[in-house]
């Protein structure tokens, strides 16, 4: 079950997304990316990769349908397949998965964002100074927050935790209303493109 469902989320981000990014040729498909690193040094490797041809637009535009795309697929297989008795990882897990795959065929990083509620994962804490601001923008309602940098596009933007998400993320809550996590995604660009 959890290979399937990192199977067809995996279909569904690069069906989505990445047919309209191959046909621009905007991001090369044929070196490794290391996910092992910290943030600013995983940054720098994506920047040295150099999918150059990457205007800040066209990442701004790639960052949104894969964030649409994501977060619609996390809800959608939590809310289908997801069940508590069946001992089967959370479906942000296996994302982490899907993510390693991302990052290394598309050279696209992402990480999931504690906000607002308990990190499952304590690599899902803010780890730098944008990710710290996201986190505050998000938990304010802005509907993201985004930086270009060194040649990188990093935006963050909310993901709903909904009842079911609560049971864990917010065990302690006195209401049942909808909390924030958040989604960045890191896609290299052409410096010199402007924003």
């Amino acid at each position: 079950m959890t290979e399937l469902l990192r199977s067809v989320s995996l279909s569904v981000i690069f069906v989505a997304m990445f047919p309209c990014v191959a046909s621009q040729g905007v991001i090369p498909t044929d070196e490794k990316v290391s996910s092992e690193n910290s943030s600013e040094t995983a940054a720098a490797e994506l920047v040295d990769t150099q999918a150059a041809d990457t205007t800040v637009s066209q990442a701004r535009r790639q960052a949104e349908i894969l964030h649409s795309t994501l977060h619609s697929s996390l809800r959608v297989i939590h809310d289908r397949y997801y069940r508590e008795d069946e001992a089967l990882p959370i479906p942000a897990a296996i994302f982490g998965e899907v993510f390693k795959d991302v990052e290394t065929e598309q050279h696209v990083k992402l990480r999931w964002l504690a906000v607002e509620g308990l990190a499952m994962n304590s690599d899902h804490k803010p780890a730098d100074e944008f990710e710290r601001q996201a986190a505050e923008k998000l938990k304010a309602g802005e509907r993201f927050h985004e930086i270009i940098a060194n040649g990188l596009y990093r935006r963050a933007a909310p993901i709903t935790l909904s009842g079911h998400c609560l049971k864990c993320h917010m065990p302690d809550r006195r209401s049942t209303r909808d909390r924030v996590a958040g989604l960045i995604i890191a896609i290299p660009v052409n410096a010199d493109s402007g924003p």
